[in-house]
């Protein structure tokens, strides 16, 4: 029996933040930044607190929608004029949560300057979108190579040139107010600002249950699948063929629910990979596959960043991992892989092979019992858990590939509309 589990809730946006500007070493904190500006600007505002914590999550998340790292390097150089794509699939994507859909106008508008607004200007969905757009804008602006209090001047300059065209003046001057204080820039590029962000920002006492959690996960899960229509659905696979196993070997309830959450964040840290090698139609070189191995390194410390997701970390980001201690990153043996982490490497066996990859089609139920019995008899992977698979193979084989329709379905309405 597994403890019960909650986490902070702050805790967890921080680091899906966190997670999502990992990509590209020019971002790094780029949302949270933003968030911490928008907060500020929004706590002298005197907004209510509900509205300074929905500023808040936009913030963190305003970018969500931007799936690779590519897209994401091309908007935070200002290299496009295309903004609407990322604003559209991010409001989609916060409205399928309901914690974010609450924000979803924000992140949908964070983009557009004051004078373009067609609908009455005097709005808290303007004008917290007009702070939104400031703080993004202001963070893009800052040279992460010159020392901040060399800058601040300058910085305060390019805002007022916008204010009354692009951004609401009012909030302009609420800036100004804000910048006179040295500790604001210092803190803004801290790189203590995530610990600041953790302690002393919104959400410290607000805890979320195992449920909650898996709505998350379904959230982190579609924003790596969905970086590339290869893996659009993967991450369902995954999950629900680890959950029907998870129920095989006769786990609880509560755990064959971590096991979904941990299916869902396995390739968490494929977030850091560029797509041109997630979707390369041809076998990886050297130089590409250790580029590769990264991802299940970021997967747990991503998640081991949130207190209380130890134990779904393991479980995630061991699936490359092998019985005889030849897998990647962390060359675990035997010993060292518990129940739930042999389920999931099977798990991530099996739906990859079921799946159409850039460079091949999925193998069919004779090909895949070939592989895994192969893997079974070389000590590769557990063979219980093989056994188990094989002997219901047909049964897991028909809902992993419901759940994937659902999980495509939703990949085709939502994100291919916003292109």
């Amino acid at each position: 029996m597994y403890p019960k589990i909650s986490v902070n809730l702050g805790n967890l946006v921080l680091s899906l933040s966190d997670a999502l500007d990992l990509a590209f070493s020019s971002l790094a904190m780029h949302q949270q930044r933003t968030a911490f500006i928008a907060w500020e600007l929004a706590k002298r505002a005197k907004l209510e607190e509900k509205r300074i914590e929905n500023v808040f999550i936009a913030g963190l998340l305003h970018d969500i929608g931007a799936l690779s790292i590519e897209e994401k390097k091309t908007l935070h150089d200002n290299e496009t004029s295309e903004v609407e794509q990322h604003c559209i699939r991010g409001m989609n994507l916060f409205k399928s949560n309901p914690w974010f859909a609450p924000c979803a106008d924000l992140v949908r508008c964070h983009h557009r300057g004051w004078t373009t607004w067609e609908e009455p200007r005097d709005t808290p969905k303007v004008f917290d979108s007009q702070i939104l757009f400031l703080a993004d804008y202001l963070e893009r602006q800052v040279d992460r190579k010159t020392y901040i209090l060399h800058q601040d001047e300058a910085l305060c300059s390019r805002l007022k040139e916008l204010a009354g065209k692009q951004i609401n003046s009012d909030i302009v001057d609420l800036f100004l107010e804000l910048s006179i204080r040295e500790e604001f820039w210092l803190d803004l590029t801290s790189p203590r600002l995530y610990s600041l962000l953790l302690h002393h920002g919104p959400f410290q006492t607000i805890e979320v249950d195992i449920n909650n959690i898996a709505i998350f996960a379904k959230l982190l899960s579609m924003i790596v699948d969905f970086k590339s229509p290869f893996t659009a659905t993967h991450s369902s696979g995954v999950a629900q063929c680890s959950m029907l196993l998870a129920e095989m070997v006769g786990m609880s309830e509560s755990e064959v629910k971590l096991m979904e959450i941990a299916g869902l964040l396995h390739d968490l840290g494929k977030l850091v990979v560029p797509n041109l090698i997630l979707e390369k139609p041809a076998g990886l070189t050297q130089t590409e596959m250790a580029v590769i191995k990264q991802h299940t390194y970021y997967t747990f410390s991503i998640l081991t960043t949130v207190a209380g997701l130890q134990m779904i970390a393991e479980w995630g980001a061991y699936h490359h991992e092998r019985l005889d201690g030849k897998g990647y990153p962390f060359k675990r043996e035997g010993h060292e892989m518990n129940l739930g982490a042999r389920i999931m490497a099977v798990s991530d066996i099996f739906t990859a092979l079921a799946e159409d990859r850039p460079y091949r089609k999925g193998m069919g139920a004779e090909r895949i019992k070939t592989i895994l019995q192969g893997q079974a008899s070389h000590g590769i992977q557990d063979p219980r858990i093989i056994k188990l698979l094989l002997e219901n193979i047909e049964e897991v084989r028909k809902a992993v590939t419901e759940r994937q329709e659902q999980a495509r379905q939703y990949y085709n309405t939502e994100v291919e509309k916003s292109e």
